[in-house]
């Protein structure tokens, strides 16, 4: 029954976002807001909006820990996983933008995530410091949008959906959300009970993998379209609000800090920072993600999901597991990324 708890409140959760971004978008775009400001604000919330509900009612419930390892997890998930399965269906094309402002922007607050939580807790005040940071950000991509002549007009639907009707989906994708949230939370603190590992580890994994349901959907169908620059676009803009908009809000009204162990403070908020800062070369070179590099993302994730695990249940193989990761993987994605750049150097050089 607790499995079944958990996989309904992950249907719930994906429900639940679909329903609230749908009716959110209607009345936004019935009122004559733009749509970029829809898109920088209602679809951003809405992919993410899983893992704002598990990290609010985690927060809530006392699961704490929970909180911080369900954003953490997720944005590991989104680039590793997410950005590999994308990738190795079809090479990734990746704008200058991206490159040049939004992946730095990323790396910058993972590595103020990290900062913030090297006492082991995220207060009050840290938390109003990043919801001021999302804010900010908004205005300043809907300014940069309409500086550089982005579209921002709205076709107008004609036949637009009652208005009750664009309440009433917000209402129930809102009442899915919350409901999801709370059998997943439930759900995932009596599995990680009974296997006698930390919340940490659940929310790391299982949860983080279902709550970033919503952005996979996203990316590979919009590969499959060809849209190829949406699917990074998409992981990138989810890691940044994830960071900022779930971690500031649940940490904002959770009654207390949230709490990060040693695991997160010392392992899994750095590969966080890792990953990211993983990012800007691979993409920097050719502006593509091939198909090998996705391949080596999804090698990574599965290596991080095997050795987070391994370490939760002590298994007797672990020392080996992390020399093997130490010092061959790691060693290995650094001497391809030196590769990749030192024939980036050359062939600028001679062309």
């Amino acid at each position: 029954m607790t499995w079944l708890m958990l996989g309904a409140g992950l249907i719930l959760l994906i429900m639940g976002a679909e329903l609230l971004v749908k009716g959110a978008s209607r009345l936004a775009t019935s009122f004559g807001i733009p749509a970029l400001v829809v898109g920088l604000t209602v679809v951003a919330f809405g992919t993410s909006a899983p893992e704002m509900a598990v990290s609010v009612k985690a927060a809530f419930s006392g699961q704490a820990e929970l909180a911080i390892a369900n954003v953490v997890g997720s944005n590991i998930f989104n680039i590793l996983f997410i950005l590999g399965l994308a990738a190795l269906i079809m090479p990734l094309m990746v704008s200058q933008q991206l490159i040049r402002q939004d992946v730095p922007i990323m790396i910058a607050i993972s590595f103020v995530a990290l900062w913030m939580i090297q006492d082991g807790t995220i207060g009050k005040l840290e938390a109003a410091i990043l919801l001021t940071g999302v804010i900010l950000y908004t205005v300043f991509l809907f300014y940069q949008g309409k500086k550089t002549g982005i579209d921002a007009t709205v076709e107008v639907d004609k036949n637009p959906a009652p208005t009750w009707q664009n309440i009433l989906l917000i209402v129930i994708g809102l009442a899915l959300l919350v409901l999801g949230a709370r059998w997943l939370v439930q759900s995932a603190v009596t599995i990680a009970s009974s296997f006698g590992v930390s919340e940490a580890v659940i929310g790391l994994t299982i949860i983080a993998a279902g709550t970033s349901l919503p952005e996979v959907m996203t990316s590979v169908v919009a590969t499959i379209k060809g849209e190829r620059d949406i699917a990074i676009g998409n992981v990138v803009g989810s890691n940044i609000f994830n960071i900022l908009a779930v971690l500031g809000l649940s940490g904002l009204f959770s009654p207390t800090p949230l709490l990060a162990s040693e695991q997160l403070m010392q392992i899994d908020v750095p590969v966080m920072l890792a990953v990211a800062i993983l990012c800007l070369p691979l993409f920097f070179l050719g502006s593509t993600l091939n198909r090998f590099e996705g391949f080596l993302f999804l090698v990574l994730y599965v290596s991080y999901v095997w050795f987070t695990i391994a370490m939760a249940l002590s298994l007797p193989y672990l020392p080996q597991l992390q020399a093997g990761l130490v010092y061959g993987l790691a060693p290995l994605v650094g001497f391809y990324v030196l590769l990749c750049l030192v024939n980036d150097l050359l062939r600028r050089r001679y062309n």
